[in-house]
């Protein structure tokens, strides 16, 4: 008999049932369509040897007037360049702390740096300078200057630990002398708990309590026996020094042990008075010291980076605003590192470069330049033009500010051909360079259209697209509107065993563009994950949707750089850049890729690992009712792969009625090559479907159209 042609459009319906989706793609991973055919994605090299500290969330490619090339990558830690194959620190310092001391214990690479109220947590990095190394203990001004530091533990407000590279030689207590050199602060690696003055309970009550287990005189120090302890009914939560607030008395304590709080200060604070056996105590975070608890939500560590002609901007979220020139020389500046622009804003959301019209635009800033407790989410201030340090109006300059009216605050930006669209958590807006006296225009354009995180808006072709704050897809190509998803519940909802985006963690979503291959691809943390470990996927060319479960925490497309580079971050991997002592997988580390490279994932040594693909279709049947209502007979296929490279597998899978559970059809999967003309096989059923995939290295394909022999075969 004839062959049959069995046609498959284009894109995956997840919206459907199975038997509903007949004649579509209903699942797939690895996959995109070029050309209305399914084909597996192309594959990714390591760049460089380097593991990243922390997860990167930003990524910025540029040239400076030279021609060199630079690619800024800001991650949860760090603000780094990559030039020439090889990374840079740039990371900007905030403020020095001087007057730190060292102690040592003979035979132990553990160095406590002491420093009152030094409000340094585990994980923080930074450098030393003016050392004076500690007397007798076997190390040099040098061991400490020429290397970055990672805090190990923090023992109280007062101290913390480092491992140096080599032991001790003697113990010395409180010895020497050092300037630290903190390194700027991003964020958290997700949305967190905010801990601090100005995020817990006013006067520093950290929710962490208990009781007294026997009374406590005014008269005598404790209860502990000694006169120097205080006993609780329990000390569990409590951290091994601080301040108790016992009624209106404030104590301090030096450690624990067992239930006692040992090392007490009565009266440090408040009224000294007598406690019965029972009162409440409080652990107290007194200034400097974090809380312990708290019901305020941090915003997950990221950065906005852009350059104004050959300078790098790049704003911390909610913190400062950085520039980095590599115009003195390339090799000189690249061992510098970003500062902060004079007169700028010191806490904002985000910022972007007007480039036509020369102006750095600060969005979710200050009201009140270098005043972090008058941020406004929904402001929005403008440098002077040319003038990255001139942000306070006059009648002879540019600059300016406006407010966003419909939201609570503004969630990101994008630039389009003549103008920004700004994003807040529900609207819209348009932000255009009008001249003086105004200098800006701003006008809603859209309402319950808000996105879901700061990177999740891409600018291709003339439109802006951007993932919504509770869902769905939307663009602006001089209107709102919502993009019709064909895949949108399986991104969106918890439906059966289907995790869809887990929503505490959306601002983790980024986009990535792919004009290579007119994809622009959301990468989203399913529900239960803290990172982004799901991708859906939008052919604007071809008007497709594709979803799989390729991880990146940011990707930048192919400009200046033939290629796509993105980066996978490890939760538990220990970074090699920068180079740091003492390091642990606190802040986990991140590998660099080069995209669309080959068929393979591989290592930066040239180990190759396979990149398992396939596409399922929905089930279908031929029989001359077109209702299931006939068996079906399929006696033999005829492969059609465009493009094929080592093996494929195509499996026929069979079923009688919707809700049972496909069974391969008999003498399948069936092995594929550019070189297999027909393949038979014996199948009989109510209802098929076709999947295609590769599971080995070397493999890549580019599938056509199934055409099999197929003949109806009885109603029974």
């Amino acid at each position: 008999m004839p062959l049959t042609n069995v046609l498959i459009r284009p894109g995956f319906n997840k919206q459907v049932t199975d038997v509903g989706a007949e004649g579509q793609w209903v699942d797939g991973d690895n996959v995109r369509f070029r050309y209305g055919l399914p084909e597996k994605i192309g594959g990714w090299e390591q760049l460089t040897a380097d593991s990243l500290v922390g997860a990167v969330r930003a990524q910025h490619v540029y040239a400076d007037l030279d021609g060199n090339i630079y690619a800024a990558l800001g991650t949860t830690r760090a603000l780094l360049i990559y030039y020439g194959d090889n990374f840079y620190d740039i990371t900007p310092l905030s403020a020095a702390i001087t007057g730190a001391t060292f102690t040592t214990v003979n035979t132990s690479p553990t160095v406590t740096v002491n420093k009152a109220l030094h409000g340094l947590e585990i994980g923080d990095l930074f450098t030393f300078t003016s050392v004076t190394p500690p007397t007798g203990a076997g190390y040099s001004a040098a061991d400490f200057t020429t290397n970055t530091f990672q805090v190990v533990t923090v023992p109280n407000i007062d101290s913390f630990t480092i491992t140096m590279a080599s032991n001790s030689g003697t113990s010395v207590s409180a010895s020497g002398a050092a300037t630290i050199n903190p390194y700027e602060k991003v964020g958290p690696l997700s949305s967190t708990g905010g801990y601090g003055w100005g995020t817990s309970t006013y006067g520093g009550a950290s929710g962490v309590t208990n009781t007294l287990n026997g009374s406590l005189n005014d008269d005598t120090a404790g209860t502990g026996g000694s006169g120097t302890s205080i006993t609780l009914t329990s000390t569990a939560g409590f951290p091994t020094s601080g301040v108790i607030e016992v009624g209106a008395e404030f104590i301090s304590y030096t450690g624990i042990s067992s239930n006692d709080l040992t090392g007490i200060t009565r009266d440090v604070a408040g009224t000294r008075s007598a406690h019965s056996s029972g009162a409440s105590v409080e652990y107290y975070t007194a200034w400097g010291q974090r809380s312990l608890t708290s019901n305020v939500i941090l915003d997950p560590a990221s950065w906005s980076l852009d350059n104004f002609g050959q300078i790098l901007i790049a704003t911390a979220k909610n913190g400062k605003t950085f520039s980095w020139n590599p115009i003195a020389s390339t090799s000189a500046a690249l061992e510098t590192r970003a500062t902060a622009i004079t007169n700028a804003p010191t806490s904002s959301v985000l910022s972007v470069v007007s480039e036509r019209d020369r102006h750095l635009i600060i969005l979710g800033t200050e009201t009140t330049i270098g005043s972090v407790l008058t941020q406004d989410k929904m402001f929005v201030r403008f440098s002077d033009q040319e003038n990255l340090t001139d942000y306070t109006p006059t009648s002879i300059n540019t600059a300016g500010t406006l407010r966003l009216d419909s939201g609570t605050k503004i969630i990101g930006a994008a630039k389009g051909k003549d103008y920004i669209l700004i994003l807040t958590d529900t609207s819209a807006y348009i932000m255009q360079f009008v001249g003086p006296p105004f200098t800006f225009s701003l006008r809603q354009v859209g309402s319950n259209c808000g996105a879901i995180g700061q990177n999740s808006i891409k600018y291709i072709n003339g439109a802006v697209y951007w993932m919504g704050q509770s869902g769905g897809f939307f663009v602006f190509d001089g209107t709102v509107k919502s993009l019709p998803c064909l895949v949108e519940d399986f991104v969106f909802t918890d439906k059966g065993d289907n995790l869809g985006i887990d929503y505490e963690n959306g601002e983790l979503v980024n986009a990535g563009l792919n004009n290579l291959y007119s994809e622009i691809s959301w990468f989203y943390p399913k529900k239960g994950s803290t990172e982004p470990d799901r991708v859906v996927t939008y052919n604007y060319d071809e008007n497709t949707w594709t979803t799989g479960t390729l991880a990146r925490t940011s990707w930048q497309d192919a400009t200046l750089f033939e290629v796509p580079y993105a980066t996978e971050y490890n939760t538990s991997g220990t970074p090699t850049f920068p180079v740091i002592q003492g390091v642990t997988d606190v802040n986990g580390s991140t590998l660099y890729y080069a995209h669309e490279i080959g068929n393979n994932q591989v290592d930066n040594l040239g180990n190759k690992t396979a990149i398992p693909a396939f596409i399922q279709s929905g089930s279908f049947d031929l029989d001359t009712e077109g209702n299931g209502q006939f068996f079906m007979s399929m006696r033999r296929f005829v492969p059609d792969f465009k493009l094929i490279s080592g093996n494929a597998k195509i499996t026929i899978n069979l079923k009688d009625f919707p809700t049972d559970t496909a069974t391969s059809s008999p003498l399948g999967p069936f092995t594929i090559t550019s070189s297999t003309d027909k393949v038979d096989t014996r199948a009989r059923t109510r209802f098929a479907s076709l999947k295609v995939e590769n599971t080995s290295t070397d493999e890549s394909w580019r599938y056509g159209t199934f055409r099999a022999d197929i003949q109806p075969d009885g109603q029974r």
